[in-house]
């Protein structure tokens, strides 16, 4: 496996020497080394340490700087000195560059697309004609047969409290400790027998026994109220997410339709990317 040299030990070494001499003329195409004729740039440098783990990025500017030089110093001597690029390195440097530019394209399109103006009108149009919702406090008792849901029913009719019928017979133990409650809920949350008869029961009546996958359910709708639209902030990276999607996809599709493309490949066999051999 190909190691890549650590900055570890160029930047210990530099901490030992002095900061470099800035001047306010500075560019990006600043020539900071030379290596035989190629030239190392200041934007090089800087692009690199955008790069570098935390623990580097807090080291002071004089060491950093000695020593993300003396890196690339050391990588360009390194770079040279290799004459015989396999296929696999070659395919892996294109394919390194072809994901970073396409990259640097999909960066544009988003943030060209996604603008408070677009996020608005995605949660305009989704919430427009949204009908409200109504959501539910209930409490239940879960037991394994009709009889036994019956009986319950029953002895609550004749004046026991539904909140201790399920902290003494309720199999479902995490809502039965606490007396059946199930907190507040929505359509879709609850399988659907449970759903449908919640949503027919009168509140403040017991109603059931239900039969649902997990056994015999009694159910008291405690109150219900009307749920309020998400606030635009709360799902804004949801909006922001739907957006960028479909920015993307339809700039895909402008760009693929004007571009001149075939497909050679279309008729080898799918098998033959497991044939490493073909790039050692």
């Amino acid at each position: 496996m190909m190691k890549t040299m650590g900055l570890c030990a160029s930047l210990v070494l530099a901490a030992t020497l002095s900061a470099p001499v800035w001047a306010q003329s500075e560019t990006a195409a600043t020539v900071v080394a030379t290596v035989n004729g190629t030239q190392i740039t200041l934007g090089q440098m800087i692009a690199l340490r955008e790069t570098l783990p935390e623990q580097y990025q807090s080291l002071p500017d004089d060491v950093l700087f000695k020593g993300i030089m003396d890196q690339m110093v050391q990588q360009e001597v390194l770079r040279q000195s290799v004459t015989d690029l396999t296929p696999r390195d070659t395919a892996a440097m294109e394919n390194d560059a072809r994901g970073y530019v396409s990259g640097v394209a999909i960066q544009a399109i988003v943030r060209d697309a996604v603008t408070d103006e677009a996020l608005q009108a995605a949660y305009d149009a989704r919430f427009k004609d949204a009908v409200p919702q109504t959501e539910y406090n209930a409490a239940h008792i879960l037991v394994a047969t009709k009889e036994e849901a019956d009986k319950l029913k029953a002895d609550i009719a004749a004046g026991a409290d539904f909140a201790e019928v399920a902290k003494a017979n309720s199999t479902d133990t995490g809502s039965g400790a606490n007396g059946g409650d199930l907190g507040w809920f929505g359509p879709g949350m609850m399988v659907k027998p449970f759903e449908d008869a919640v949503v027919a029961a009168k509140v403040g009546e017991v109603s059931g026994p239900v039969q649902t996958d997990f056994g015999w359910h009694l159910i008291l709708v405690k109150e219900t109220r009307q749920a309020a639209n998400p606030t635009l902030d709360q799902i804004r990276d949801e909006l922001a997410a739907e957006i960028e999607n479909t920015a993307i996809e339809a700039r895909l599709k402008d760009l693929e339709a004007k571009a001149t493309i075939s497909r050679e490949g279309e008729a080898i066999d799918p098998a033959i990317l497991r044939n490493s051999a073909l790039i050692d």
